[in-house]
Formats: structure tokens, C-alpha cells, sequence
């Protein structure tokens, strides 16, 4: 079916970042056919579908290219503790408890939250892998995923985490009609020992696939990689072959000028969660010194549980104000560098900047359209700047992922939320021991 949605404020994100007044987008068999005004009359009765999107904005479906969504079940469970504690003595206790029924609700929970606030990607790093990535294949998300790896375990343990890891890469890579895409994951230098780290990149050699991993979250883990190891984690991450493969780096907060130059070097790709940082008061990563050396910074949540939510437009906001506040800079980060930071830059970040990110023919029809008549739109100066500073997830009325609509006027179509909200807060309560208001 041939769809035409027009009369709408198109960002393109392109390399150009066109903004089209009064423009249009259509899109067949999942790709995008047309971008650009709209067509006369005549011409949109060729379109078999015509939406008359007037007042709205069309931009290119976010892309969260950081997130453990299981982790939806634990959200306001533990706040306010620094990292390490958090994770040592609040999450992981109770993660360990998680079986295959709390990642399917819990992730199906997230999938619901992403895609009402118009993220039509996201990178996923968890275990029971498989439950995520049916949820995947039954929403209509687009997702990449990979099995996260914890090396603190008896070797047995490790080379089944590993053959498990390297299973589900190969099992669900394309799958879901090339919506899902795989990635190894070693969870990070301070939970893998580094013979442990050669043997997970060297599967994702053989299987050739992209490597995720945490970096530098803390002051703290870099200072432990400089006693165990005797450098810090970026050096290290570096003679263990890491970089040699395509690589997404998720935080990289703790980093000197020389640990940039060789993140650019090397092309590694930067996934920047200000709201996770801020929460978990890891710090600010350094993202201007980043993008000046020509490292592509994207945008990611972290989990529901030490954010508290999964919505890009406070990413894209928090990024665009908390550089600014931190260099006393007012262009650090401009509006439409964390637009693209969610939305091109995250594509590039995944991998797939010729097939997502932006709004171009022949790429997939992920597209999200924005009403515009609440108060805080207007007046209508500058729509780059309007969805950056003023807009809220709210304001999603329509998601598409490769053509299919999967949200319409802010509910999902593919996806029974009250269900959804039963059964994950039946899981967190049993899990807990918690009542729930």
C-alpha cells in the first residue's frame, strides 16, 4: 500500500538537516518513496493511504542505542544510591532472581514506553534474550540486541554464557523481517576478565557482528582497571582487540583527551545516557570534546530503573541544556546536534546509518509525527528547536517502523498495555515483597 502523509513540518535529519514547510513524506513497502512539499491534488490521489497531517511534525523515529529493558520491572525500586551499591547490592540480588516470564513483561513493558514516546529503535543488553527478541518480532519494534555477558563466574559458567551469547546472535540476526539486529555484549572491563574480553570479541569476528560494552561509567571502576590491569579502561579495552571490531561504547564518562583521540581513532561509537549519569551521580561525559574530535555520540536511557523512564525527548533536552550549564557554552550542544544525536548519529551508532536515522528515499519508513497544537508549540518559530526544548513525549500521535503504523493517537496497536501493566506489576510485587500504590 502506498501511504502519503502531508501537510506536515518535515526534519529530514539528513546530512543537510532539511526542514520542509508544508512538506510531505510516503513511504511503500516499508521505505521511504518521497521527501519533500507536498504534492498537488492531483498527485495525492495516486496514494492509496493520504493522511492529512497539518499543524504536525514528521521527524525520524528516535533510536535509544542504550537499554536493559527487563530492568522496567524494577523502576523507582532503588533510587538515589550511587552506582556500585546500587548495582551490588539492590539490582543484582534481585536480577539474579529474574527467570524468562520477568524479561518478557518487563521488556514488553519497555517496548510500550518506547514506542508511545516515539523511539522506533533501541539496543537492548540483557539475558533471556529470547524473550525480548519475540517481543520484538510481535510489536513491530526495531531493536538490536545482544545477550549481555558477566565474567565474574566459574569457567564453566563463562563458556556457557558465551556459547549462549553466541547462539542467540546467530539465531535472530535479521530476523523479524530484518527489524533485529545482533550485537556481542561483555558487560564491561570491570566484570570480564580480560582473557575472558579476546574470547567474546573473537565470536564477534567469527560471527561478524558489531561489539557493546559499558565504559568508564564511574571514577570509580576507571581507578579499579588501574589497579587490576595497570592502565585505564580505554587502553585496555584497546590491546584487547575491542576496538578492532565495530564497536558502541555506552557512557564513556571518565575520559581524558588521549582516551577521546583513541575512541576516534579507532571509530568506536559513543552511547551518552545524561539522565542514567545524572541519576546514579556518575558524572557528565565529556560530549563537545567528543564530537569535536569527530566521535558520533548518540543518545541511550539506560534501564528504567536508575532513570526512571524511557523517553528520548528528556535525553535529547537534558543533552542540549546539561552541556551547555557544564562548559559554559551556550552552542555545546546545539538543538539540532542532540536531534541528531537521537536520531542520525544514533543509526550511525548502530551501524545502519544507510538504512535508519533519517528521513530520505529508499531508507526504512520509521517516522514519528508530533501534534503540535498544545500551548507549549507555540508561537511556531523554529520546529528544530520546538522538539528539542518544548516538546513532550506527549505529543506523539503516530509512530511508524518500516511503514507498519504501530501508534495512533498515543496507543499502541500492537501491544495489549493493560495486559502489559498487569502482569508486570504482579511480577514486581512477588518479586519485591513490595505492595504497589
Amino acid at each position: 500500500m502506498k501511504t502519503l502523509i502531508y501537510g506536515v513540518t518535515v526534519i529530514t535529519a539528513n546530512a543537510a538537516f532539511d526542514v520542509i514547510p508544508n512538506g510531505a513524506v510516503a513511504f511503500e513497502n516499508g521505505v521511504i518513496t518521497y521527501v519533500g512539499p507536498t504534492p498537488d491534488e492531483k498527485a495525492r490521489a495516486a496514494y492509496d493511504e493520504v493522511l492529512d497531517g497539518r499543524g504536525g511534525v514528521v521527524l525520524p523515529g528516535l533510536i535509544n542505542t542504550h537499554c536493559h529493558a527487563a530492568m522496567a520491572l524494577l523502576r523507582g525500586y532503588a533510587d538515589d544510591l550511587p552506582l556500585q551499591a546500587w548495582l551490588e547490592e539492590k539490582m543484582w540480588p534481585l536480577e539474579a532472581r529474574f527467570t524468562a516470564e520477568h524479561v518478557r513483561w518487563g521488556s514488553l513493558l519497555a517496548i510500550a514506553e518506547m514506542l508511545k514516546t516515539g523511539t522506533t529503535t533501541f539496543v537492548d543488553m540483557y539475558d533471556h534474550m529470547d524473550e525480548v527478541a519475540r517481543n520484538v518480532e510481535e510489536t513491530g519494534i526495531r531493536a538490536v540486541l545482544c545477550r549481555g555477558v558477566i565474567g565474574l563466574c566459574p569457567r564453566e559458567v563463562q563458556v556457557a554464557k558465551l556459547e549462549e551469547a553466541k547462539a542467540f546472535a546467530r539465531a535472530w540476526r535479521g530476523a523479524a523481517d530484518g527489524r533485529i539486529t545482533t550485537m556481542m555484549a561483555p558487560h564491561a572491563p570491570y566484570t570480564c576478565p580480560p582473557d575472558y574480553i579476546r574470547e567474546i570479541v573473537d565470536a564477534a569476528a567469527e560471527l561478524d557482528v558489531p561489539v557493546h560494552i559499558h565504559l568508564s561509567e564511574t571514577a570509580r571502576e576507571v581507578e579499579q582497571n588501574v589497579r587490576d590491569y595497570g592502565v585505564r579502561p580505554v587502553e585496555h579495552l584497546r590491546r584487547l582487540g575491542v576496538f578492532d571490531r565495530p564497536t558502541l561504547v555506552a557512557h564513556a564518562v571518565h575520559l581524558t583527551d588521549e582516551e577521546i583521540a583513541i575512541l576516534a581513532e579507532h571509530g568506536v561509537k559513543v552511547s551518552h545516557n545524561p539522565g542514567s549519569n545524572l541519576k546514579l551521580a556518575s558524572g557528565i561525559a565529556p560530549v563537545p570534546k567528543l564530537l569535536a574530535k569527530g566521535v558520533t555520540v548518540s543518545l541511550g536511557t539506560d534501564s528504567a530503573a536508575s532513570n526512571n523512564n524511557l523517553d528520548l525527548f528528556e535525553e535529547m533536552r537534558l543533552a542540549a541544556l546539561l552541556h551547555k550549564g557544564h562548559t559554559q557554552d551556550p552552542l555545546a550542544v546545539p538543538a539540532a546536534e542532540a536531534l541528531k544525536m537521537a536520531t542520525i548519529y544514533g543509526a550511525d551508532a548502530v551501524f545502519q546509518r544507510d538504512r535508519i536515522g533519517s528521513l530520505e528515499v529508499g531508507k526504512r519508513a520509521d517516522l514519528v509525527l508530533l501534534d503540535t497544537r498544545a500551548p507549549h508549540w507555540h508561537p511556531h518559530y523554529d520546529p528544530v528547536s520546538h522538539v528539542v526544548y518544548a516538546a513532550r513525549a506527549s505529543d506523539v500521535r503516530r509512530v511508524y517502523v518500516d511503514g507498519r503504523l504501530v501508534v495512533e493517537n498515543g496507543v499502541c496497536l500492537t501491544i495489549d498495555e493493560e495486559r502489559v501493566r498487569y502482569e508486570a506489576s504482579r511480577l514486581a510485587a512477588e518479586l519485591t515483597g513490595r505492595s504497589l500504590f
